[in-house]
Formats: structure tokens, C-alpha cells, sequence
């Protein structure tokens, strides 16, 4: 007769990850009350993941346990889960490698907002893959690598506020330097294409986030769901105060304002959280909130086009996320992670007051290096036959999607806000762009006539009064408004008319 009563034994005292079965002892915590002290121990032995459990001893060898090999563990006492087999290189690239590429990959995809609406594609792929090796690869290394110059010097960078965001941030800002201003003639009746896949996408990040910031615990433990947390505290309170900033000025709930927000609190929290605790989160999140939206102005006062606000939403919102660091690092959030406990890893909250001027010693270092050397990349590749960083004024005026990539996104739509938009369709990409002679520029003859009699700066003019007329304004005294006479009511030419 078996005297099993039903109670498995706490065997190991002391349990962790590989521990499946019974709890540990919960005598042994040092706080019975609330749950024990993560500066001196160990608490994820409280937390049991079962799911990875049940299905790393649901892939064990049926000859084990016979009919019961689907689900042992229900079959089994206290047992340890092991690898049945070593991965070797493969799981250390899935485990290592695979995560740094899309860190990269990301981080690339963010610099190349910077090229919005007036950069041509093939110089951007060189840049990328060069920038990737001299730029991205040194900062992850400052950062990441137990031989790089930060990490020895104690920066607190928990999920890449330096090689990611204040990487991405200034790249940006470089090559938006570099590539020139947008034409002004072309921001008149600027807005935001389609607000529905803008809230899509930040959705999709926003998901996308807590894998980046939760992952970066290096394990399923009480830090990556801390980390988890404060992503969201962070990115929530950064959207409401972005929002709440904009409904100042212009009285409007603004859902890009939201999404906008949103970015710039998962940046923040990129950085800072695996080290603050969820109510400096909140704080983060509104601060973060605050500085980015008021950094949105910043490209106006240093007269470089960052169309997409890279610097803003990233550069700053990371250096911001950094600072927070310096100020709220806790070594307690830290310790979570089962493995840095008691590793007196904080900042001034734990009284670690040089942690600021170390953090602050980073990001100076982190922002000149990728500024600087990135501007260097695009200059030199925009001084190569072939390599021309920007679009030729005619390609601009047809739109990057028609002239780089021949597509559109909405192709069904034949109507287009300004009337001077309408272009014939170019089937050759030219290497400096499409030449379309002045009276064949515009899709409806009288306006190509029109427009071609004139000079520039004369239709330009034309083209400021006609928005001043069709927006409500009343022209300036004396002004003449020539509006052509296909867009006045009565007057539409339809096809074959």
C-alpha cells in the first residue's frame, strides 16, 4: 500500500525555473507577509509558468511513460524538466541572434521615415546596410556586450534606449538633414493620409512592445511581467497627455495625437522598464508626454524636415526614458529577474546619485556618434553617380509610391485633393527622375496650358490665392483669382465628352 498522502514534498527548498511540481517552502521567505524581498531572493520560485512546462514534457520521448506520454506531468510527482536534446548553434541563434537582427531590422525601418515623400529607395537600402554595420552594430555592442565600453561603465539600458531609439532618432534627423526639405508647395493641404491604418499600426506596436520590453528579462519571470506593466502604464499616460496637449490648441480629440502619444511612451518605457517601478512608470509616461510633444517643434527651430517626427518620438522620448533611469532605478524591479538579486543595480531612489552623470555620459555619446557618422554615410552615398538620396521635383509632385515603386495605395481613387495633382501615368523610373514636360504635367489639359505659360513663382502665387478661395478665405484686396474654368461647377469635363 503506497503512503503517498496526497502532498507532494517541497523538494527542492530552493526552486526556480527548471522546477515543476510543488512550491518551495514558503516558510523560507524572508517577508511571509508580503511575499518575500527581491533584493535577497530569488521570488519566481512563487511563480510557476505551467504552460511551458506541460508542453516541453508533452515533447518528451513516448517510451517514457507509454499512453500517458501526451501529458506525464499530470501523471507524475515534483519532476525536473529537462532538454531531451542540445540545440547547440540553432537555439543559441534563435535564442541570441534572431532577436539582435530584428532589434536591427526595427531600428532600420524607423530611420527610414526620414525619407518621406522625397527619397528614393535603392540609396536607402545601401544606406541601411551600410549604416547597420558602422552605426547600429557599435552601439548595440556599447550597450549589450559585456566587453563594451557602457556596460562596464554601469549604464542602466534595459531594451535599447541607445542603440534603438536615440540611434534611430538622430540617424533620422541626419539624413533628413541630408535629403533637403520638402517642397513647400507641396505641405499646403497637408494631412494625414489614412488615420485608420495609423491607429492600426500603433496598435500593432503597441502588441508588438510588451514581446520587445518583456523579452529583454531573458526569461519568463517576474521582471519581464514588471517590465510588461510599466510599458503599459507608460505608453497610457503618454497618450493621454499628448492628446490633452493638442485638444489645448485646436479643441479636437486628435486619434493621430493618441497614436502619437502612444509611441513616445513605448520608447520611454524601451529603455526604463526593467529598472523603475509602476508608479514612476506613470510619472514617465507623462513626462514623456509632455517633452515630446513640445519636441515636435524642435525640426522648425533647426530648419531640418524630420517629416515623421523621428527625432521627437524617439530620439527624445529615449534620452527621456534614460534620464528616468538614472532618477528611479530600483534595484528591487531589477532583482525579479531570479538572477541580479541583490545586485544593487538603481539610482537615486536606492541613493546611487553618480548613476545620473553616467546615463547622461551615454546618451552624449550615443547621439554624437550616430549623428555624426550617419551624416557622414549620406553624404558620401549621395556623392556617387546613381545614388542621388532624392527624388527629382517631378517624381515629388507624381508621389514615391508611383514613381519608386510604380503601385499605388489606393488606385481605385481618381480624384485627388489639389487640383494641380492630376499626373500622367510615367511608365520608366529614371535614375534622376521623371522629366514631364509643363504642359504635360497635369492630368486635364486646360490646367497643363495654364500652367505651362507661366513662371513658377507666378504659379505659385495663382495656386495660394485659388486654396485661399476654396478654403472660405477672402483673397487680399486687389488680388485677381484665376481659377480655371474645368473645376467650376457646371463646367466638369467627363472622359470621351
Amino acid at each position: 500500500m503506497s503512503d503517498f498522502n496526497g502532498k507532494s514534498a517541497y523538494a527542492p527548498d530552493y526552486a526556480s525555473y527548471n522546477w515543476l511540481g510543488a512550491p518551495s517552502d514558503y516558510d523560507l521567505s524572508t517577508n511571509p507577509d508580503l511575499g518575500g524581498n527581491s533584493r535577497t531572493e530569488n521570488l519566481n520560485k512563487w511563480f510557476q509558468s505551467g504552460g511551458p512546462g506541460l508542453h516541453y514534457c508533452g515533447l518528451r520521448n513516448g517510451a517514457d511513460h507509454g499512453s500517458r506520454s501526451g501529458f506525464p506531468v499530470l501523471w507524475s510527482g515534483p519532476t525536473k524538466v529537462r532538454a531531451e536534446h542540445d540545440l547547440g548553434l540553432y537555439g543559441f541563434f534563435l535564442g541570441h541572434y534572431l532577436p539582435m537582427m530584428q532589434f536591427c531590422g526595427v531600428t532600420a525601418a524607423i530611420v527610414m521615415g526620414a525619407v518621406a515623400e522625397r527619397g528614393r529607395l535603392l540609396p536607402a537600402m545601401v544606406f541601411t546596410f551600410i549604416w547597420a554595420t558602422i552605426v547600429y552594430c557599435p552601439l548595440a555592442c556599447w550597450a549589450w556586450n559585456v566587453n563594451g565600453w557602457a556596460f562596464k561603465y554601469g549604464v542602466m539600458d534595459y531594451a535599447g534606449g541607445g542603440p534603438v531609439e536615440i540611434g534611430s532618432g538622430f540617424t533620422a534627423l541626419a539624413y533628413s538633414m541630408v535629403l533637403g526639405r520638402r517642397q513647400e508647395r507641396m505641405m499646403l493641404n497637408f494631412r494625414p493620409h489614412n488615420v485608420s491604418l495609423i491607429l492600426l499600426g500603433t496598435c500593432f506596436l503597441w502588441f508588438g512592445w510588451l514581446g520587445f520590453n518583456g523579452g529583454s528579462s531573458f526569461g519568463a519571470n517576474l521582471r519581464a511581467t514588471m517590465a510588461c506593466w510599466n510599458t503599459n502604464l507608460t505608453a497610457a499616460f503618454a497618450a493621454i497627455t499628448w492628446v490633452l496637449l493638442d485638444w489645448r490648441l485646436a479643441r479636437k480629440w486628435s486619434m493621430v495625437g493618441w497614436c502619437s502619444g502612444t509611441i513616445s511612451g513605448l520608447v520611454a518605457a524601451t529603455p526604463a522598464s526593467g529598472f523603475i517601478t509602476p508608479w514612476a512608470s506613470v510619472i514617465l509616461g507623462v513626462v514623456t508626454g509632455i517633452v515630446c510633444n513640445y519636441s515636435t517643434k524642435i525640426k522648425y527651430w533647426i530648419r531640418i524636415d524630420d517629416s515623421m517626427d523621428v527625432l521627437a518620438e524617439h530620439g527624445i522620448a529615449g534620452i527621456v526614458g534614460l534620464i528616468f533611469n538614472a532618477l528611479f532605478g530600483d534595484d528591487s524591479i531589477v532583482g525579479l529577474d531570479g538572477v541580479n538579486t541583490g545586485s544593487g543595480v538603481g539610482g537615486w531612489v536606492i541613493h546611487n546619485y553618480k548613476q545620473l552623470y553616467i546615463q547622461v555620459a551615454y546618451i552624449v555619446a550615443a547621439a554624437a556618434y550616430a549623428f555624426v557618422v550617419s551624416a557622414i554615410i549620406a553624404f558620401a552615398i549621395n556623392a556617387i553617380p546613381g545614388l542621388k538620396l532624392r527624388a527629382s521635383e517631378e517624381a515629388e509632385l507624381l508621389g514615391m509610391d508611383d514613381d519608386q515603386l510604380g503601385e499605388f495605395a489606393y488606385d481605385y481613387v481618381e480624384v485627388r485633393r489639389d487640383y494641380l495633382a492630376w499626373t500622367p501615368q510615367k511608365q520608366v523610373q529614371l535614375e534622376d527622375g521623371h522629366h514631364i514636360p509643363d504642359d504635360q504635367r497635369y492630368g486635364i489639359g486646360e490646367h497643363s496650358e495654364d500652367d505651362a505659360r507661366r513662371p513658377s513663382s507666378q504659379r505659385c502665387q495663382s495656386l495660394l490665392r485659388l486654396v485661399k478661395l476654396l478654403s472660405g478665405t477672402p483673397p487680399d484686396t486687389g488680388e485677381a483669382v484665376e481659377v480655371p474654368s474645368s473645376i467650376l461647377p457646371g463646367n466638369e469635363k467627363t472622359e470621351g465628352a
